[in-house]
């Protein structure tokens, strides 16, 4: 599933998003998740003249409509054999929510992790919220190139290690990448490479050697390794505590590559 904005970066996730769901082939998805026009009645109370409020809606329908328009040229322009394309009416949030549920994964663009663009709510909705496995889409996404597993035997890594299988499988390369040193809890991401090998995928184990900050020791690593998917647990940390203090997440939505699979 790619929810889509009605931007030009539509084309963009949606081309990722055919070339992640090829492969297996698989169904996909294009979202049109629209602003939501019952979000914005709130603000416009009684202070709100009846001729004003009724030009800001339809103000507000007509550009839902012209993205619209602009959604699906993209997903007809992506010329997937296996693709449909859906709107969402009112309730937006509930009606991407239920989307979401009957899907392996949502694909997202590098912006909406970010926190910017129409997107970046969404975004925080389907990996906090709904919990659901994303995939940030950047620059060079492929699938079957090297993939990288940040490891700390965390609930959250556990989910997307486990999740992540059917992308390790076309994998050329698959590296478990473990910073013992700068976390105290206590692993063995031998572990880890086992339970691959049970399932028939070949993993080497990177430890890294150096203490402090695990988010960039990952990511060198990963880089080193030349891993184009980097596969990590989202949000360990108590979500605002997260946001005050920035998190191995955030350090991970702020670089500029590998692309990756998160799950929370």
């Amino acid at each position: 599933m790619a929810p889509l904005s009605g931007s030009d970066s539509d084309a963009t996730v949606l081309a990722a998003a055919a070339k992640l769901a090829e492969p297996f082939g698989a169904e996909l998805a294009g979202v049109y998740t629209p602003a939501d026009v019952a979000d914005v009645m709130p603000w416009m109370g009684e202070g709100f003249l009846g001729g004003v409020q009724t030009t800001a809606l339809e103000s507000l329908k007509e550009a839902a409509a012209a993205g619209e328009r602009k959604a699906s040229a993209a997903m007809q322009a992506v010329r997937y054999h296996k693709g449909q394309f859906i709107s969402l009416q009112s309730p937006v949030w509930a009606g991407l929510s239920a989307e979401s549920r009957l899907s392996d994964v949502i694909v997202f663009g590098h912006d909406s992790a970010r926190g910017r663009g129409p997107l970046a709510e969404a975004f925080q909705q389907m990996v906090a919220d709904e919990q659901r496995p994303v995939v940030v889409v950047r620059e060079g996404f492929v699938v079957g190139g090297p993939v990288a597993v940040a490891w700390d035997g965390g609930k959250e890594a556990s989910r997307a290690a486990r999740l992540a299988m059917p992308l390790l499988e076309k994998a050329s390369r698959v590296v478990i990448l473990a910073a013992p040193k700068a976390t105290s809890r206590s692993f063995d991401p031998h572990r880890l490479q086992a339970y691959y090998a049970a399932r028939g995928v070949r993993a080497e184990v990177d430890i890294l050697p150096d203490s402090g900050d695990a988010a960039p020791l990952l990511l060198y690593a990963a880089s080193k390794a030349g891993a184009g998917i980097l596969v990590a647990g989202a949000f360990g940390h108590p979500r605002l505590q997260e946001f005050i203090f920035g998190g191995t997440t955030r350090t991970f939505l702020s670089a500029e590559q590998p692309s990756l699979f998160l799950s929370h």
